[in-house]
């Protein structure tokens, strides 16, 4: 049966259809009232297509259908396979800044709090996803603050010599090393979890009862921290009545667009008031067709989100507004209108999101320079940092088959290379010999190379009790980006923001996200200041290995000289710098610094050297 004749055997029922490619997979996933009407339509010779339609029919090879019940149904599986297929004809929702949630480990014995942006069957509770993005930090601080409970990387199934600094500046209960009973630390979990899952009652409750029962055994300190902990959670309370009283939750999206780019903008307002705004950007969207292009990203938005507003306001009006709505409305409990404003003040806050839009699309399309703090923003949104790097160090190891090992540092700061903080490193552990098994199968130990500067560098910050970058970045993929978490937790430091980024596939690793890797847009800003942070740190790495190489040979052809060893030829290349200037020399010159034995010899041997320069390079 060829593809016409199959398609003409499609039931007439509500569905989703999907075109497949010869050997391409999925190419396009759409829904349909009647799935018959709509896929003989792709093959009408009478109808007048686009050209993105036109292409998309010829490579079309097969089609297959899923028929339901209903075109609601048909819109949610329609959403729920474009995810899962990403074919190249829908239009894909990209560079989403998802929202962070809060993990409780509670397989663990003492459990701990971490901000996450991935879920996964672990045995872990989580919680979220929180909005805007920072409230997730927020809260886990006032955990680690009130409640004591970590969040650090520390194997806790291992008793440690010692706790690290969260623990002496009292946010830790110290279970690392055995400086908490286990009564005291359950407890403490107990609390986070009830707190958590919004039971403030059972947990005011709990507080209250454990304050008075402190306070007649006059442990008045310990009541003390119940008291604080307690009018905390009120005033909390406090500010989320004024907040909902304000005004109603609504979502403003706008776009410009310069087919095949577009840029779109999304302002989340709560409370009658913008806490957030994510940003989507296209690259290859031609034709762009804002009929298909709206309900295509409102369904990938807002179908699957874990929270609706009431309204959502778009720049224009579609056929399957009124079903989109009814199915919002079903999943989010209450009404959820999808409304178009004409006029007004709703009106002129979507003009100022499609500004809002047109200026993202000439920072992000165009040569224009973002500035420091919008770059730093994006670095934030992109590897899911606590807040907007201000100081980034920047690691990278250089050597030839192992030999004259060397790493560099460089540091971003505020916008710039700052050139007078760059660090270079003479490796010390132990090198190959050039001639080794492994220089020749080149087999470098970079790892242990990365491990060594991380650690000899922030060990000396930790002495010197000054503060850690805002992230670190290594050059490298997954192993050196452990190699550098190693250092870190030998030295006790935990929750320190560190990421790696591999050479060829330019693909973002983030220490405690390792199983997803980040994938940015070529035309990213965070991906250029990411590039250009990484070559200049291998820029510092080449040079400074090249100059090391450049001397050792120097001084090897000098110690070649019988009758000069070591110290002289050191002592030698210190007064006069080069062996171009040591070959400039008069035998009185060299006299004057050696023996005359001794500086004949030299002279002699640089003449040498001279006339057969092979032998010396």
């Amino acid at each position: 049966m060829d593809l016409r004749e199959k398609v003409d055997q499609i039931p007439a029922q509500p569905g989703v259809y999907l075109f497949e490619g010869a050997g391409e997979g999925i190419l396009y996933v759409g829904k349909a009232r009647s799935l018959r009407s709509r896929v003989k339509s792709y093959f009408l010779e009478s109808r007048s297509i686009d050209a993105k339609t036109e292409s998309l029919v010829r490579e079309i090879a097969d089609v297959r259908y899923i028929v339901v019940d209903n075109e609601r149904e048909a819109l949610a599986l329609e959403n729920n396979l474009i995810k899962r297929h990403k074919p190249k004809f829908n239009v894909l929702l990209r560079d989403d800044k998802t929202y962070p949630y809060i993990r409780y480990t509670a397989f663990e014995k003492q459990p701990r709090v971490y901000v996450t942006r991935r879920l996964a069957k672990d045995g872990s509770l989580y919680f979220g996803p929180y909005f805007p993005a920072s409230l997730a930090y927020r809260l886990v601080h006032l955990i680690h603050k009130h409640f004591l409970v970590p969040s650090c990387t520390v194997d806790l199934s291992r008793r440690h010599p010692r706790p690290c600094l969260q623990y002496y500046i009292h946010r830790c209960l110290g279970p690392c090393a055995g400086l908490v009973a286990e009564e005291r630390y359950t407890e403490a979990a107990r609390d986070v979890r009830l707190f958590l899952e919004g039971r403030r009652s059972d947990l005011a409750r709990s507080l209250s009862e454990r304050m008075e029962r402190a306070s007649r055994d006059e442990r008045y300190e310990e009541a003390a921290g119940y008291r604080d902990l307690l009018r905390t959670f009120a005033e909390m309370e406090e500010r989320q009545k004024i907040a909902a009283a304000q005004g109603d939750d609504t979502d403003v999206l706008a776009w410009y667009a310069e087919p095949p780019q577009v840029a779109v903008n999304l302002f989340h307002l709560r409370g009658g008031r913008v806490v957030d705004r994510r940003d989507f950007y296209w690259e290859d969207l031609e034709p762009f067709d804002p009929a298909e292009f709206l309900p295509s990203l409102l369904k990938q938005l807002y179908l699957d989100a874990a929270y609706l507003p009431r309204y959502i306001h778009v720049p224009l009006g579609f056929e399957e507004r009124e079903l989109l709505e009814d199915a919002l409305s079903e999943n989010a409990g209450h009404r959820v209108e999808i409304l178009n404003p004409q006029r007004g003040q709703k009106h002129a806050f979507l003009e100022l999101v499609e500004n809002n839009a047109k200026h993202c699309f000439i920072q992000r399309f165009r040569v224009l320079k973002p500035s420091s703090q919008a770059i730093a923003e994006a670095v934030e949104s992109a590897l899911g940092l606590a807040e907007p790097p201000k100081r980034i160090e920047s690691f990278d190891i250089s050597h030839l088959q192992g030999s004259d090992t060397v790493a560099s540092m460089v540091v971003w700061e505020a916008g710039r290379m700052k050139k007078s903080d760059y660090r270079k490193f003479i490796i010390r552990g132990k090198a190959m010999s050039p001639g080794s098994d492994q220089s020749r199968g080149l087999l470098r130990d970079d790892f242990a190379s990365m491990r060594e500067a991380v650690e000899r560098r922030y060990r000396r910050l930790r002495d010197e009790q000054k503060p850690l970058p805002s992230l670190i970045l290594v050059d490298g993929g997954i192993g050196q980006l452990h190699a550098a978490a190693e250092a870190l937790e030998k030295l006790e430091i935990i929750n320190q923001p560190l990421a790696s980024i591999a050479k060829k596939e330019e693909i973002l690793y983030v220490l405690g996200r390792e199983d997803s890797p980040i994938v940015l847009e070529r035309h990213s800003p965070v991906l250029h200041l990411i590039q250009q942070i990484r070559d200049e740190t291998h820029r510092f790495a080449v040079t400074f290995h090249r100059q090391r190489r450049s001397k050792r040979r120097i001084k090897t052809a000098l110690v070649e000289i019988p009758g000069v060893g070591e110290r002289t030829a050191g002592r030698l290349l210190r007064r006069f710098g080069s062996m171009a200037r040591l070959r400039q020399l008069t035998l009185d010159d060299l006299s004057a610094e050696l023996p005359r034995a001794q500086a004949q010899r030299v002279f002699d041997g640089l003449r040498e050297a001279a006339a057969h320069p092979t032998e010396t390079t």
